[in-house]
C-alpha cells in the first residue's frame, strides 16, 4: 500500500521492553535507526529461543506491514505471533492471549527482511505491539534478530473505502 511510512520515530524507546533479550543484544539493536541497519548488531535470547518484544509508541498508529530480519545461520526467528495493545505482555500470556497475526517465517524472507503485510483492520488503532518469537530457523537453543521494521501511519486519517481498494488490488 502506497504511503505507509516507517514508524520508527513513533516509538517510545524509554519504555521499550524484550523480554529473555542476553546482556549485551538489547531489542534496541534490532529496532534502532542505524543499529538495525548493521548486521553485526542484533537483539539475542538468553536463556532459550525464544523473545517477547513489547514495542509501545508514542501516539496511536495504523501498522501496515512489520520486517523481521536475522542471519542466514539458522538462528533466525521462525514462528512469530504478534500482539496488540496488551500492555507489559509476559511469555504466560503468549498461550492464553488470541494472537492478531502468527506467521511462520522462511530462511527467505529473514534473510532479506522481506516485509508481511498485516490486516489494518486488526492494527488500526495500536498504541503497543508484542511481536513473539516463538522459535528460530533451525531449532537451536539461541534467537538472533537483527532487524525489525514497522511500517504504516501515525495520526493520519484516511478512506476506509480506499484501504480496501487498495488491498484488493494486492
Amino acid at each position: 500500500m502506497a504511503g505507509a511510512k516507517d514508524l520508527l520515530d513513533h516509538i517510545d524507546f524509554s519504555n521499550l521492553e524484550c523480554l529473555n533479550e542476553k546482556h549485551g543484544h538489547p531489542a534496541s539493536n534490532a529496532l534502532k535507526q542505524g543499529y538495525r541497519e548493521d548486521d553485526g548488531l542484533f537483539c539475542e535470547s538468553d536463556t532459550d529461543e525464544q523473545l517477547l518484544f513489547n514495542i509501545p509508541f508514542h501516539q496511536k498508529v495504523k501498522v501496515q506491514s512489520i520486517a523481521i530480519k536475522g542471519p542466514s545461520d539458522g538462528t533466525g526467528p521462525k514462528s512469530v505471533k504478534i500482539y496488540v495493545n496488551r500492555a507489559s505482555m509476559g511469555f504466560s500470556d503468549v498461550d492464553s492471549v488470541p494472537a492478531a497475526h502468527s506467521v511462520e517465517l522462511t530462511a527467505a524472507q529473514i534473510e532479506a527482511g522481506e516485509p508481511v503485510v498485516l490486516k489494518l483492520a486488526k492494527f488500526g488503532n495500536v498504541t503497543q505491539i508484542s511481536v513473539f518469537v516463538e522459535d528460530n530457523q533451525d531449532g537451536g537453543e539461541t534467537t538472533r534478530v537483527s532487524k525489525i521494521a514497522l511500517a504504516g501511519w501515525a495520526g493520519e486519517v484516511f478512506n476506509v473505502a480506499e484501504i480496501k481498494k487498495q488491498e484488493e488490488g494486492q
